[in-house]
């Protein structure tokens, strides 16, 4: 049997400061999730961790449990793998005072 995969840009060429976070992506459908970030610009400061966040409804959101670092350099990019997740998706961060960077954010599911 042939999987079922999709892949779903949900931030491209935005910038994040403070408290940022994806909009929602429904995936109730998929089993397992690997999420990248991708710096388009080198990073002002040190932009910090990013996290999955869970929500039953794409609207109350919960930590996941994981974290990894934001990519600082133009090109870099960092991910993080899911599964167990229900049906909403989103990735958040708290970047630091001052600190900015500009993502592409992709989803890469498959059921």
């Amino acid at each position: 049997m042939l999987r079922e995969s999709q892949a779903a840009v949900v931030a491209r060429n935005e910038e994040w400061r403070g408290a940022s976070a994806t909009e929602p992506y429904e995936a109730g459908w998929a089993s397992e999730a690997v999420v990248f970030v991708r710096a388009l610009k080198d990073a002002v400061g040190a932009p910090g961790r990013a996290r999955v966040e869970l929500s039953p409804d794409g609207m109350h959101w919960v930590a996941e449990g994981s974290a990894f670092d934001l990519p600082v350099r133009a090109g870099e990019v960092t991910f993080a793998r899911v599964a167990h997740f229900g049906t909403w998706l989103r990735i958040a961060a708290d970047l630091p005072e001052g600190a900015a960077l500009t993502v592409l954010v992709t989803w890469h599911l498959k059921g």
